[in-house]
């Protein structure tokens, strides 16, 4: 028979991990437990499809993302590569070489619309882009996966949701963090109320180095030959040809949104995932350019803080954000919900939970007043005391746990997994338009805070500036 202690420490695991490891051995159980770290179980992939029922796609868009979404896309069953888009024909003719001379390949996006063998689209190309093709896209027919952040201005993101709306099209973009099960996990732990109340969120993504600062190599080759500079900037300030500019334009804010779109929009979008919030209703950023001082015009680190007025699913909590690119410690990312009974924090491969339950009554001594007080009066106070919270508690501090995804998990793959059999099943899709642009919403008025040196006003529900 098992002693009391043991049986509750058990107990206290059981409903800790939820649902999603219910089915799984008890000694598996055990065994995660004694070693303090429960493996999270991953997604199998187990239905096949012959080639007649294949989803079609095309990449609009090869640069780093680009390259990476498909080579996640095409590990699924029953997705395959027909075309590819992009603007400098180096990158059309690595696309060849890895997924064959029979792919067709364009640098205008308009004539991979126009195919009757394209069922889907990814977006990958530079951010002010992203609302003009999503939309042609899905007025097409197509479904659409279009990386964050979901537009490249504010006022942009109605007509997209509209859209999307309308067309009934699957449109997911590409924060991969929400399909994550790692994600999934904090978020079952929220529900619990494992961690009390929430209060502040501190959440960051740090790094260190030229290419965590978005200096991209430059082919050798670049030239307005090879570089389609007119149709890349779209309908930016035009100026003059410059290969820095194209190759590197997330430094630019004619073409990107800078850190608070390209990483702020990735936290806010794992936090709405965990705590099912949609957002905050005031956001004041401030930041600037410390080090990168490239010729980029936007900051290479960014603070920011976010109110967040409670709801069903949450209380109201304060939001603390950061991103530096100039992080002589080497870089880092966390997200850390602190309530008022503990913490939960979400890395990229695991979730920790350290729990220390606030007292349901004051307490006295220690550094505290008591102690300047007479020795009567200490009398006086205690027999006071004692009889105001007669069940007052210590400070209760619970075992501490971690949940790891298995080595080599990839959120990538369950992000598309997710978008395809959005597809194929007309499953619901986590970050839809309008997830998108509660995510997006924040992380671009956050650059607007900065340029304008003010609080901005946010509407969550409605995913609109105010």
């Amino acid at each position: 028979m098992e002693n009391t202690s043991q049986s509750s420490r058990r107990s206290f695991i059981k409903k800790a991990l939820g649902t999603a490891l219910a089915a799984t051995s008890a000694p598996a159980i055990v065994a995660g437990l004694d070693a303090n770290v429960i493996e999270l179980p991953e997604k199998k992939i187990k239905q096949q499809y012959g080639s007649n029922d294949n989803i079609n796609i095309a990449v609009i868009g090869m640069g780093i993302m680009g390259f990476n979404n498909l080579a996640t896309s095409v590990l699924v069953p029953g997705v395959k590569l027909v075309a590819v888009c992009d603007l400098y024909t180096g990158r059309l003719e690595r696309a060849k070489e890895i997924y064959g001379k029979e792919i067709f390949t364009t640098k205008n996006y308009q004539e991979i619309l126009d195919r009757k063998d394209v069922d889907a689209v990814l977006i990958c190309t530079s951010d002010n882009w992203h609302d003009r093709i999503s939309i042609d896209a899905m007025n097409k027919g197509k479904h659409v996966y279009c990386e964050k952040p979901m537009v490249h201005k504010l006022e942009q993101g109605a007509e997209v949701i509209a859209t999307q709306k309308r067309t009934g099209k699957v449109f997911q973009v590409g924060s991969q963090g929400v399909s994550s099960i790692v994600t999934e996990k904090a978020r079952e732990l929220f529900e619990q109320k494992i961690i009390g109340d929430l209060v502040l969120v501190e959440t960051w993504n740090d790094r260190q180095g030229g290419n965590g600062a978005w200096q991209y190599s430059i082919p050798t080759d670049a030239n307005e030959g090879t570089v389609d500079w007119d149709r890349f900037q779209g309908s930016a300030p035009k100026v003059a040809y410059d290969p820095v500019r194209f190759f590197r334009w997330r430094n630019y804010q004619d073409y990107g949104t800078g850190i608070a779109g390209d990483l702020f929009v990735h936290l806010f979008s794992s936090l709405h995932t965990v705590t099912s919030s949609k957002g905050p209703t005031k956001i004041y950023g401030t930041g600037g350019l410390r080090f990168w001082k490239d010729g980029r015009d936007v900051p290479d680190i960014i603070t920011s803080i976010h109110d967040y007025p409670a709801t069903e699913k949450h209380s109201a909590f304060n939001l603390q954000m950061r991103v530096n690119f100039a992080d002589g410690g080497g870089g880092g990312q966390l997200l850390r919900l602190v309530g008022t009974d503990g913490v939960i924090t979400l890395g990229y491969g695991n979730v920790k939970v350290k729990r220390s339950k606030t007292p349901n009554a004051p307490g006295y001594g220690g550094w505290d007043s008591f102690d300047t007080f007479s020795s009567a009066q200490q009398k006086e106070y205690e027999k006071w005391y004692k009889e105001k919270f007669p069940q007052a508690k210590p400070v209760m501090v619970e075992p501490d746990l971690e949940f790891s995804a298995p080595k080599g998990y990839d959120q990538n793959m369950d992000h598309h997994l997710n978008f395809y059999a959005g597809i194929r099943q007309g499953k619901s899709i986590k970050e839809d338009a309008l997830f998108g642009m509660r995510a997006c919403g924040p992380a671009l008025a956050t650059n607007k805070s900065i340029f304008e040196k003010r609080i901005i006003n946010w509407d969550p529900e409605n995913a609109k500036f105010i």
